[in-house]
């Protein structure tokens, strides 16, 4: 691969984090077309249903694409989807070379798009940059290869390692800027999770309130025993809510489905609880690629001990709260030094007065 190479395919990647709000549940995709040294045509996917970043780099470029290099960051689709394969427009398109940044987790494609390319005599290479287009979708990559989301936890705690006093007040932790990157980290999402206990002690609205929000994600709450009031401020608002609960009676569910939620029995985990890997099977089966999740410390804990964490996103405020204030997570005791769990800082960084810890459980 050339200099040129590695340029070209990095503004492709530019190009697809332009979708990182608005393509799901697709994945982001940026695709740049070059000819002779210029670029032609250029374009990324803007929203699912609508046309990927090939179509739109090869609109662009027209005529002149006919003979171009093709730097795709996932692989062209092969397949009718919700739109036709890319593939085979870029072959309508005389396009003699293919870069692809990774090949496509879907099992619809895993390769086959690459090999009918190069099986009609395109010269096709793929790997480039890899590690950058799989940072772009996660979500997607691991339900395709998985099963199920990626679940990021949202955190927000004082210098000490408290969420709330004790009395269960904690408005406000962190400062402006640090509620306002919570937001896009809620755009970004395919669903904004909670547990009951939160629901009942904060009436959370579980939106994205950003002027600019181009999409409402899930709204998702975890409730075994089926307490979530009809006149929950989430309820109220536009959009879908999904209430996973124990309860069987359809009796009981009638007074939610009424205001407008969906409602999934579940089962419950051999402790309290509903089974969180049932959830987020069921969460995938519905194509959801990334789950925020805000919550209490029971919830937290009982994700951690589920080892379904992926990603921890922690926004520290310099303010102490005291011992009796309540934890970040509520985990069984420890008896020794070697069963403590070890996380892996990833970032850093200052939001404000605050600061933000992106962590990922380690190996």
């Amino acid at each position: 691969m050339s200099s040129a190479d590695y340029r070209h395919m990095a503004r492709a990647l530019s190009l697809a984090q332009r979708g990182l709000y608005s393509t799901d549940p697709n994945p982001r995709v940026g695709c740049v077309l070059v000819r002779e040294g210029e670029i032609v045509g250029e374009g990324w996917h803007e929203r699912a249903g609508e046309a990927h970043a090939e179509i739109h780099a090869l609109r662009q470029a027209g005529e002149r694409a006919r003979g171009a290099t093709a730097y795709v960051t996932l692989e062209p689709c092969c397949h009718h989807g919700r739109t036709p394969p890319c593939s085979t427009a870029l072959l309508d398109a005389g396009v003699a070379r293919v870069v692809a940044a990774m090949a496509d987790p879907n099992p619809r494609v895993a390769g086959q798009g690459l090999a009918q390319l190069r099986e009609a005599g395109v010269v096709v290479a793929c790997g480039l940059l890899e590690a950058e287009a799989r940072a772009l979708n996660p979500g997607f990559i691991l339900r395709m290869t998985a099963g199920r989301p990626v679940v990021r936890l949202k955190l927000a705690m004082s210098l000490d390692g408290r969420t709330a006093l004790a009395s269960g007040e904690s408005q406000w932790l962190t400062g402006t800027a640090a509620r306002q990157d919570v937001q896009r980290l809620r755009a970004r999402s395919s669903a904004i999770l909670t547990g009951i206990g939160t629901l009942l002690a904060d009436d959370p609205g579980l939106n994205v309130r950003l002027p600019d929000a181009l999409r409402q994600p899930l709204r998702v709450i975890l409730d075994s025993a089926l307490r979530t009031p009809p006149t929950a401020r989430t309820l109220q608002l536009p959009g879908r809510v999904l209430i996973f609960t124990a309860v069987t009676d359809s009796g009981l569910h009638t007074p939610l489905q009424a205001a407008g939620a969906h409602l999934v029995v579940t089962p419950c985990a051999a402790g309290p609880g509903l089974d969180l890997h049932a959830v987020m099977a069921e969460l995938a089966r519905r194509e959801c690629n990334e789950i925020h999740v805000e919550c209490g410390p029971t919830l937290a804990g009982a994700l951690l001990q589920a080892h379904l964490v992926d990603e921890l996103v922690v926004y520290m405020a310099p303010i102490l709260l005291g011992d009796q204030a309540r934890a970040l997570f509520r985990l069984p005791e420890l008896m020794r030094m070697q069963e403590r769990r070890a996380l892996e800082i990833v970032e850093t960084r200052a939001v404000g007065q605050d600061w933000r810890l992106r962590l990922r459980p380690a190996p």
